[in-house]
């Protein structure tokens, strides 16, 4: 009986499984990092918020 206890324990325990979520949630986070700072350095993120800050200092009052 308590070998049987054991084993349904066993097959139906998750621990271990906050680790491998934590890491796959590194690792997303990671990507998406990666991915926006691809997008942000682009070359059309940086002409577009140079024109916005330069129409923004040159607006006459």
């Amino acid at each position: 009986m308590e070998v049987r206890s054991r084993l349904v324990h066993a097959a139906v325990a998750d621990e271990g499984m906050s680790t491998a979520e934590y890491a796959i949630g590194t690792i997303a986070a990671a990507a998406f990092g990666a991915v926006l700072y691809g997008v942000v350095t682009g070359d059309s993120i940086v002409n577009a918020l140079t024109k916005i800050i330069d129409r923004a200092l040159n607006t006459t009052v």
